[in-house]
């Protein structure tokens, strides 16, 4: 089969390496139209679930993906100078490191990389339908290809969020995955941070679009937004600096740049010989933490259908359709409901979860804790609170720790068998 996918993102190079992995005989090639080693962003965070789907789909790419990776081990909340950690761990990546990685990999086994090269017109897209039996739309969220196609082919929903956010990268190497809520005499303003590599650190920033426009981020240039940032969250950064990207920056070459997030819904995933996924098919709120993950998920899922309807595309595009809406459809509404919680921080934080025994930081951050982790308001369950409470202990929190550590060797055990396994 003669594939094409356009763009060259997480989703559209991760679908051309399972696609190839399954069937040699493919003929995939990738179009991105920006450079090679360009992106947007920082770090990306990702979990267990994820590696173990790799190391069963590619392990060498998984390994190497994970030789890249940074660990980090509990989650850390502030609200002002308090704080409360709940247990978990994760990894996070540079976004470059990972396009890297997959571009490698997609090279080795015969993909073909064309960077600088998109699709600007209808005659473009018409084209490459004719020439290949399949053309992937991997280009996000403001896909080419959707809107090229017809307005509403797709049945294309996209739907702008209320607060603005910043993704911004820093020196500071964290070790746990954070969030920080600090007040300030326009409202609150929160950023949530992770580890992206040994030496650099991933931020998005957030807050009211009243906030914003109080504060006067909306009116700074980029650098003088950095240091407000750098003097609001001085005890969280311990002094570091943040990065805004571009010349001289590590991680990207985009300036970063204060947006709205866009919710993406699709009625459909596919038309004709035009199939969407990732951020063109659907978007999850970055709060969620799991859109490139869910991208990479719509890779292997396609890969798969096309394998198992070999020789019948409209069987497997129609499956593919059926099944990754079926999917994707309980997970968007659980991120939306993510999303509408973060829009209602300044609500919550003066009110519903405000207590006569708050000082003047804030809400208790265990309270704070236990909304989040199920994004309600203040109806928060007494068994939920104490168990978040018995994790304040030092003692507690060393044990789930050492049995998290545990877990992970047993993980790294089983991965090494399915690597030797592989060849």
């Amino acid at each position: 089969m003669r594939i094409v996918c356009v763009g060259g993102g997480p989703a559209g190079l991760y679908f051309a390496i399972c696609a190839k992995r399954r069937n040699p005989d493919h003929e995939i090639t990738v179009l991105e139209r920006d450079p090679a080693g360009a992106t947007h962003g920082w770090g990306v965070a990702y979990w267990e679930p994820l590696i173990d789907n790799m190391f069963h789909n590619d392990p060498v790419c998984a390994l190497a993906v994970q030789d890249a990776a940074a660990l980090w081990q509990e989650h850390r909340l502030a609200v002002g100078t308090r704080t409360a950690y709940l247990p978990g761990h994760g990894y996070g990546i540079q976004r470059s490191v990972l396009l890297d990685v997959f571009a490698r990999r997609a090279t080795e086994l015969g993909v073909r990389l064309h960077y600088r090269q998109g699709i600007v017109d209808e005659a473009e897209l018409r084209a490459l339908c004719a020439e290949n039996d399949l053309v992937v739309a991997a280009d996000g969220g403001r896909s080419q290809v959707r809107r090229l196609a017809g307005t509403d082919v797709f049945g294309t929903r996209l739907e702008e969020g209320l607060n603005p956010y910043i993704w911004l990268g820093t020196d500071q190497r964290f070790t746990d995955f954070r969030f920080a809520f600090q007040r300030t005499p326009h409202g609150w303003i929160w950023f949530h941070a992770y580890p992206s590599a040994s030496d650099v650190g991933t931020c998005v920033f957030e807050c009211a679009p009243t906030t914003w426009t109080g504060l006067g981020l909306d009116r700074l240039d980029d650098a003088a937004g950095r240091e407000l940032l750098e003097t609001i969250f001085a005890d969280q950064l311990a002094g570091h600096r943040l990065l805004g990207g571009g010349e001289g920056d590590r991680g990207t070459s985009r300036p970063a740049h204060w947006q709205r997030f866009t919710h993406v819904s699709n009625r459909s995933w596919r038309h004709d010989n035009i199939v969407l996924i990732g951020d063109a098919a659907h978007t999850t709120h970055f709060t969620f933490g799991s859109g490139t993950a869910l991208a990479m998920m719509d890779a292997v899922m396609l890969a798969r259908f096309l394998r198992r309807h070999d020789g019948d595309l409209p069987a497997a595009l129609t499956a593919f359709d059926t099944a990754g809406r079926k999917a994707l459809g309980r997970v968007q509404a659980h991120a939306r409901r993510g999303s509408d919680w973060f829009e209602r921080i300044d609500d919550l934080f003066d009110n519903e979860l405000a207590s006569p025994q708050d000082s003047i930081d804030g809400p208790d951050p265990v309270t704070v804790a236990a909304a989040l982790s199920s994004r309600h308001g203040g109806g928060i369950q007494p068994l939920r609170r104490r168990v978040l409470r018995s994790n304040q202990v030092p003692a507690v929190r060393r044990v789930r720790r050492e049995a998290s550590t545990g877990g992970r060797w047993l993980r790294e055990r089983r991965r090494a068998r399915e690597l030797t396994r592989a060849g």
